[in-house]
C-alpha cells in the first residue's frame, strides 16, 4: 500500500514539473492571417488618406480655376479689382447689382465743347493716386438726386477701358466725386449685365492686372 502511495505522489510531482515546465517556455505564436489582415487594413488606410488629399487638392484647384460659369460670364466677388488702361492703374471697385451706372471718383470736372459735342475734362483722385487731366467725349447726361441734399445734380457719363482679370471692355462710368467713399469705383448693372454673375460671398476672384 506505502509503494502505491509513493508512486503515486511520484507521478504527480513529475507531472506537475512538466506542466510547469510548459507554461514556462511557451510563447505567443503569430498567425499569419492575422498579420496579412493587418498589413492590408493598414494599406488600405493609407490608401484612403491619399485618395481624400487627392481630392480636397482637386477640389481647391477647381475653385482657384473657378473665374468664369460654363457659358463664358465672369465670376465676380462682392470686391474686385479693375485695371484702367488709359492709367495704367488698379483700383480696387465694389459690386453692386443695385445700382444702374457704374461711376469712378474724379475732381476737378470741367465740361467744356468741341466741335459743338459736349466734353469733359477731369482727373481720378483716391488713396494717393492722382492722374493726370482727362479728356472725353459726354456719352450722355444724367441727373442724380441725393437724400442729403436739395434737388438734383447733374453729372456727366462718359466711355472708357476697363481689365478685370483676362477681360477688357469698354463700359459706361458717371463721374462723381467718391473721395470720402472706401471704393473709387463702383460697378453697377449696366457693367455687370450680360457680362457677369456675383457671389456677394467672395472677395477678389479675379486676379489683379500685373504689368
Amino acid at each position: 500500500m506505502k509503494n502505491r502511495t509513493k508512486i503515486a505522489l511520484l507521478l504527480l510531482s513529475s507531472f506537475g514539473l512538466m506542466a510547469c515546465d510548459v507554461a514556462t517556455n511557451t510563447s505567443p505564436k503569430t498567425d499569419p492571417n492575422t498579420t496579412a489582415q493587418t498589413a492590408v487594413v493598414s494599406e488600405a488606410s493609407s490608401s484612403d488618406n491619399v485618395t481624400k488629399e487627392k481630392v480636397e487638392t482637386t477640389k481647391a484647384e477647381v475653385v482657384m480655376k473657378a473665374k468664369t460659369t460654363s457659358d463664358g460670364k465672369l465670376i465676380l466677388g462682392e470686391q474686385e479689382w479693375v485695371y484702367i488702361p488709359g492709367l495704367k492703374e488698379s483700383f480696387k471697385a465694389r459690386v453692386d447689382t443695385g445700382a444702374t451706372t457704374s461711376s469712378v471718383s474724379a475732381v476737378d470736372i470741367q465740361p467744356f465743347e468741341r466741335d459743338g459735342e459736349d466734353w469733359v475734362k477731369f482727373k481720378i483722385e483716391h488713396d494717393g493716386i492722382n492722374s493726370d487731366e482727362i479728356e472725353l467725349p459726354v456719352e450722355r447726361w444724367v441727373k442724380i438726386r441725393q437724400s442729403s441734399a436739395e434737388g438734383t445734380q447733374r453729372r456727366a457719363v462718359v466711355v472708357a477701358w476697363l481689365q478685370m482679370g483676362d477681360y477688357k471692355a469698354q463700359t459706361e462710368f458717371t463721374l462723381a466725386d467718391r473721395t470720402h467713399l472706401t471704393f473709387p469705383i463702383l460697378l453697377g448693372r449696366s457693367f455687370v449685365n450680360g457680362v457677369a454673375v456675383v457671389d456677394v460671398s467672395q472677395k477678389y476672384i479675379q486676379d489683379k492686372h500685373k504689368e
